[in-house]
């Protein structure tokens, strides 16, 4: 049983993904509030470069058609969503770190903690983000934000400081990530990084590296609308690695990113190089970029394997790390940075869509014109339930 609760629907609208390229608008039945789990009213959801995917070419994370997910149990269809904030509107018996009417956001990935399961070794050192038995609220986990309540578990929510709006809050996840990329990456204060990509994550990697006191930040990145971004959000140099140099140049450097990047170190290359698209030709400039001994950072997920000269790291003592999802101290980390006001966090939400307009201005908005936003929010209607 349940206690202090509003009162719960009959049906609630959702977003559910039933198999590739369907996506529906259901009514679905609210699931019922276990002892240890809270009830959100969902306030914002931001759609992610993963939600498209799932819906283009997925399943991927969700189950695959007639498969359940091995630890959860869930299968199509599935309700789609894992950046969300909300306001706690029932508690489970047991939760005691909430009360009603707080304003959270989720971290939607479960482990074994969340599951009941014996910690595997990953959780053993608090590397909870590659729990091997991980899964994540919206893909392979029920209780997705693309609805109007979610029921989720109380350790899953971190409440928002009083100085950060819902709709500013649901941007936690992405920056998340891109929290999680610089911090395992090991960038320092005053050094200088490359980022190639200008998309949700690209900017705010660049965002908070300004946070982090980086010295130079240059983007890699094709087009138009994406170049004006980055130069809205403070990158040093923004460059299209598509038009050529020139001149000759003494060090014959041919790709103009990497002959940036050279440029605005005083010729040795960026210490870290963050690579936020995934395609060959962007490893072997984030390679080129990077100083003698310096990182390349990966951060994308690749659609294909790519080829990799290990000679190009050995030359110069140059290392690949890559990262993925977060952990909480990510989040609290930028919880705390919006608290304070340091990065223009408003300024990434370049759409905000009603629920009921999820699918046009939504997923079909970003899969015909991803390049003119950054992220767009999807609310839930006003309410017309009695």
């Amino acid at each position: 049983m349940a206690v202090e609760t509003a009162p719960v629907r009959a049906h609630l609208k959702a977003l559910r993904l039933h198999g590739r390229k369907n996506i529906q608008l259901d009514n679905v039945a609210p699931r019922k509030c276990g002892h240890d789990e809270v009830r959100l009213q969902i306030a914002f959801c931001g759609i992610c470069g993963t939600d498209i995917h799932e819906y283009l070419g997925g399943p991927i994370f969700a189950p695959q058609p007639g498969m359940k997910n091995k630890v959860t149990g869930i299968e199509l269809p599935v309700i789609l969503g894992h950046e969300f904030s909300g306001t706690v509107i029932e508690l489970g018996q047991s939760v005691k770190s909430l009360k009603y009417g707080q304003r959270v956001i989720v971290n939607p990935a479960l482990d074994e903690r969340h599951l009941g399961m014996k910690p595997c070794s990953p959780c053993q050192t608090g590397c909870y983000n590659i729990c091997k038995h991980s899964v994540t609220y919206g893909l392979s986990a029920e209780g997705g934000g693309f609805c109007e309540q979610s029921v989720v578990k109380a350790t899953s929510c971190i409440p928002l400081p009083d100085s950060v709006s819902l709709k500013v809050g649901a941007l936690s996840e992405p920056l998340a990530v891109a929290w999680h990329c610089i911090r395992v990456s090991g960038f320092k204060q005053g050094q200088t990084a490359l980022i190639l990509g200008a998309g949700p994550i690209g900017l705010a990697i660049l965002c908070l590296l300004k946070v982090w006191g980086a010295a130079k930040t240059i983007i890699s990145e094709v087009t138009e609308a994406r170049i004006d971004q980055a130069k809205k959000f403070g990158a040093d140099a923004v460059v299209n690695p598509l038009e050529p140099l020139t001149g000759d140049r003494e060090d014959e450097v041919t790709d103009p990113v990497v002959a940036a990047c050279r440029d605005l170190t005083g010729g040795d290359g960026v210490d870290v190089s963050f690579d936020a698209t995934g395609m060959q030709s962007t490893l072997d400039a984030a390679i080129a970029a990077a100083k003698p001994r310096g990182i390349i950072f990966n951060v994308a997920i690749h659609e294909r394997p790519l080829l990799l000269n290990l000679n190009l790291l050995a030359q110069q003592e140059k290392s690949i790390k890559a990262g993925i999802s977060y952990t909480n101290e990510d989040f609290h980390a930028v919880l705390k940075v919006l608290a304070e006001g340091k990065i223009p966090a408003e300024q990434l939400i370049t759409s905000v869509v009603p629920l009921s307009d999820v699918l046009q201005g939504g997923f079909m908005e970003l899969t015909n014109n991803k390049a003119q936003h950054v992220k767009i929010l999807i609310q839930p209607d006003p309410d017309v339930h009695s």
